[in-house]
């Protein structure tokens, strides 16, 4: 069970100071003069000279383990140790400087503030559809909401199978979210979609509160959900567990290996 308790000084919204992304770029920053000053001061006391190749992979190394002494999550280690030399992989295919500025823009309209929130786009699939459809309310039309809810898939579908219902989807990516209005247009769809960061909505106002985040999420909905789900309501998280509070429903969709967590309040 989730259950409301104060924490003087907190705040449902994520606690982030830095964000990750933002202090691995800060650490490749100082890699580099770290590197040149061993490449060019260092090194040739001894009659050593680094070539580019080794540089990165040099620069890579300090980064990672300035990335390590950050403590920041795992992943990070391998991106810090192959973005340089992926940054000089790039640059030699000698490609027009706007294919670039392309995929930068198509990145940022599609995943746009995912270096504060830590979300990566997620999609679930239609065994993880079905079982929330199961664990609607059924004496009653369900008021349901799926917080980043991507390309609008489970909403529209729960929305069509209950027609009923109240189903929205909040999403603060632009496109994810744009694509999924278009797409509820040309469905006739009852589903509903935002545009926005979740924090800002009121949990008491649903039934059901479907999730597809990342575990550097989790512990800041744990505590809007302790402190906004009504009596009777639920909690349903695909794949990423809430620390600290035992799941009353743990279920693998389609036989799968990724588990669906379940806390009623």
């Amino acid at each position: 069970m989730i259950s409301r308790r104060s924490q003087p000084g907190a705040s449902p919204r994520r606690l982030l100071t830095i964000p990750p992304a933002v202090q691995a770029f800060l650490i490749q920053c100082i890699a580099l003069p770290i590197t040149l000053g061993i490449a060019f001061h260092v090194l040739p006391r001894f009659g050593m000279q680094l070539n580019v190749a080794t540089a990165m992979l040099l620069q890579g190394g300090i980064a990672a383990a300035l990335t390590r002494w950050r403590r920041l999550a795992p992943w990070w280690l391998a991106i810090q140790c192959l973005f340089p030399i992926s940054v000089v992989l790039v640059l030699s295919f000698g490609l027009p400087s706007w294919i670039f500025l392309a995929a930068f823009a198509l990145l940022l309209v599609l995943y746009w503030s995912t270096f504060r929130t830590q979300v990566p786009y997620y999609p679930s699939n239609l065994a993880v559809w079905r079982e929330v459809e199961r664990l609607l309310p059924q004496d009653r039309p369900a008021r349901f909401i799926d917080i980043g809810s991507g390309f609008g898939g489970l909403t529209m579908h729960l929305a069509r199978r209950f027609p009923d219902g109240r189903f929205e989807g909040i999403e603060l990516a632009p496109l994810p979210w744009f694509a999924s209005l278009v797409r509820a247009r040309l469905r006739r769809s009852r589903g509903r979609f935002l545009r926005g960061d979740y924090a800002d909505l009121d949990f008491g106002d649903y039934d059901v509160i479907f999730a597809y985040l990342s575990p550097a999420a989790m512990p800041a909905l744990v505590s809007k959900a302790q402190a906004e789900m009504k009596p009777g309501s639920l909690l349903l998280s695909h794949e990423f567990a809430m620390p600290g509070v035992e799941p009353q429903l743990v279920l693998y969709p389609g036989g799968g290996h990724d588990a669906l967590f379940g806390w009623y309040r």
